[in-house]
């Protein structure tokens, strides 16, 4: 019943103890699930994979034959039991070709992925228009049965309707044939994002300004050309640190072209499915259906939050802005704009010369082993479990390290971790699900996907601190898989929640990094040895708190983008308008011509006009961070409150309700305007002043 292009979520130590779960979570009265080995080798097979896929299909069918064809009264035994083992198998067969999709080092194997993909979507298609389940799911008596198998229940049947279950035969057929078109669609975006990595030539002499480690790894090659690719690794830090820029900008347009124009006839076409499914089930757009099972609601309701966003963030975004030009304008004194190539460079000058930071000057305290060790350790001693490494496990690379997730001895997940860059991979950083937690019968699994620097030979693979805070985030998705994972109900996991509430816990955590109490427990010099000196942390702090209102400003612009390119008519869709527009109208930015964003825009498949959510749910995190003691962030009380509270019921209950739980309010945008203009108070919300 959920959108699979979704179940990917765009974000570890020593301690243990007893947490009191609520009746609905707790897995006291179930036998303990036990992990099973690794579905995959070391080289995977594809006549394998395709096996343990079609099994699992063939599963999930044997159930909802079992619905259909169960007689007298429906009962949770006979109905939502059966429903639940098919969401389990279709989750755990969608989740696996996904994996592969973005993942696997043969072409081949990520097409038959790809294909599977498309197979399982159609399998959970047919289920959410199954007219006898749906009828069977709701006349099920629930007035026995506990709050989170409520919820579950209400949750799915509203999931069926706005699938179009209600609606005559001849629609639903209609219905079908759309979604397996979108999900075609969106595969093929994502693999033309995933395939496209262009590279760009220059002369060693145009690296100048970039760190080392950065000039040992582009030697030239025979015809004295240096190659930079439009890896993350290769392009982002050279953005940031080229002076340059002539090289910057040539980097900028091949970075934001890839993909192009392969995606423009694959977005125009699925932005028309999209419209088409809405108007089939009574809405007038895509972005209104999207919505309605969202916390936000309905769509206007989303135009108002980006809107409420512009407001709080124009007045410190322009005063920025001033900035950037003011810095621009010591080289050029006749400049009188920012072009948008020239915003990460310019952000970093501004830091060295009005907060007297170098980016550059922490990297050597972030070798990614290190930063590694360091996340799980912080996590470990946040949540209270432990991390063990599963020697000599199988991975789909020979980098995936694979780990037990543990809790007073007993194991309670595993996780994977595939951290650096290779061709065909996915190029961004998200986690991945591998497998719903169930209690008594399957454990939690999921993995990362990023894209950070490897360690190779004598370097270290030194992380920007960007990339640090990055982890966190994603890792904080993986905690949140793993310990909502001892539901009642397979279906009950966290996307199960409303989406848009999906990366507040992972954006809370970005708070984290911030603290010296933190940092200082893994940044460690990868040459000396010598901690992450606080006075550097106060000032790396105060520097990284510049440019935020602009970063709001342009994450509304995404927001914007997202929003439009799903409420316009699709014959009148102008993707290079509507984009250059977002930019003009939320930013002062300029985007330079000649570039195509949107195309690697992959948020516009999965997330499609809900990319709001990152905003929203930033308000939501940074509400939640102020809960938390400034200066311990680590104590017991709060981090246990936030585990019971907000990360281990999963999906059994509305975000609305954990908000609350937490709060013991709604949340409101007071803590995240604060965020935002902290750079002009002097001081560090979280880790230190000045």
């Amino acid at each position: 019943m959920r959108n699979m292009t979704l179940a990917v979520l765009c974000v570890f130590g020593f301690f243990s103890a007893t947490i009191v779960a609520s009746p609905a979570t707790s897995a006291a009265a179930s036998p303990a699930a036990s992990l099973s080995p690794p579905l995959w080798a070391s080289k995977p097979d594809i006549k394998a994979f395709v096996a343990i896929e079609d099994g699992r299909i063939t599963e999930a069918q044997k159930s909802i034959d079992a619905i259909v064809g169960a007689k007298g009264p429906r009962t949770i035994e006979n109905t939502l039991v059966p429903y639940d083992d098919a969401t389990r198998a279709l989750d755990s067969t969608a989740y696996f070709s996904y994996l592969m999709e973005e993942v696997a080092a043969d072409a081949a194997y990520r097409d038959a992925a790809s294909a599977m993909t498309r197979k399982v979507s159609a399998v959970q298609t047919d289920l959410s228009l199954n007219r006898k389940v749906y009828d069977a799911l709701s006349a099920i008596d629930l007035s026995g049965a506990d709050a989170a198998t409520k919820y579950y229940v209400t949750r799915q049947l509203l999931l069926f309707r706005l699938a179009g279950v209600d609606k005559d035969d001849a629609t639903r057929a209609q219905l079908k044939k759309l979604n397996d078109a979108l999900t075609e669609e969106n595969s093929a975006l994502e693999r033309n994002i995933a395939d496209d990595l262009r590279t760009t030539e220059t002369d060693p002499a145009e690296l100048k300004g970039l760190p080392r480690d950065y000039i040992d790894r582009h030697k030239p090659g025979p015809d004295g050309k240096v190659k930079i690719t439009t890896a993350y690794p290769d392009t982002l830090p050279a953005l940031k640190f080229a002076e340059s820029p002539a090289l910057r900008r040539r980097l900028y347009e091949a970075f934001n072209n890839r993909a192009y124009p392969k995606n423009k006839d694959v977005l125009m076409r699925m932005a028309a499915t999209r419209a088409e499914i809405a108007k089939l089930l009574g809405f007038a757009t895509w972005a209104d259906l999207n919505a309605a099972p969202r916390m936000a609601s309905t769509s206007a309701r989303v135009a108002r939050f980006i809107e409420d966003v512009e407001t709080a963030a124009r007045p410190i975004m322009e005063r920025e802005y001033a900035t950037l030009l003011a810095e621009k304008r010591k080289h050029d004194p006749n400049a009188s704009e920012v072009f948008d190539f020239e915003n990460s460079y310019l952000s970093e000058q501004v830091r060295r010369a009005n907060y007297d930071f170098d980016s550059q000057s922490v990297r050597p305290y972030f070798p990614y082993a290190e930063v590694r060790q360091g996340i799980l350790d912080t996590a470990s001693k946040l949540f209270h479990v432990t991390f063990v490494p599963e020697k000599d496990a199988p991975g789909w690379d020979p980098s995936v390290e694979t780990f037990e997730v543990v809790e007073g001895g007993e194991r309670i997940g595993r996780l994977y971790l595939d951290m650096h860059p290779r061709p065909g991979k996915f190029t961004h950083a998200n986690m991945v699900p591998v497998k719903d937690g169930v209690a008594g019968k399957q454990l939690p699994e999921a993995a990362l996907v990023c894209n950070f620097p490897q360690p190779k030979g004598e370097d270290a693979g030194l992380m920007e601190y960007g990339d640090v805070v990055t982890f966190f985030h994603e890792f904080g998705h993986l905690v949140h898989w793993i310990l909502s994972g001892r539901q009642k109900w397979a279906g009950a996991n966290p996307l199960n929640l409303e989406l848009d509430f999906i990366e507040a816990p992972s954006q809370m955590l970005e708070e984290f990094m911030r603290s010296p109490q933190v940092l200082q427990s893994f940044a460690k010099h990868y040459k000396t040895g010598e901690t992450l000196p606080a006075p550097l942390i106060a000032r790396m702090n105060r520097a990284s708190a510049f440019g935020r209102g602009s970063w709001a400003a342009a994450q509304n612009a995404l927001s914007a983008i997202s929003y439009e390119i799903y409420t316009t008519e699709p014959g009148k869709l102008d993707l290079d308008r509507i984009n250059d527009d977002a930019w003009r109208k939320y930013t002062k930015v300029v985007p330079i011509p000649g570039t195509h964003f949107w195309a690697a825009f992959g948020h516009l498949g999965g997330y499609s006009s809900a990319y709001y959510t990152y905003l929203w749910d930033k308000v939501i995190a940074e509400d939640f961070a102020s809960q938390f003691d400034r200066s311990n962030l680590l104590a017991d009380g709060p981090s246990l409150r936030y585990r019971r509270t907000v990360l281990e019921p999963g999906g059994t209950t509305s975000a609305n309700d954990l908000v609350k739980n937490f709060l013991g309010r709604p949340q409101d945008m007071k803590a995240f305007e604060r965020w935002m203009g902290e750079e002009f108070e002097g001081e560090t919300k979280m880790g230190g002043g000045k």
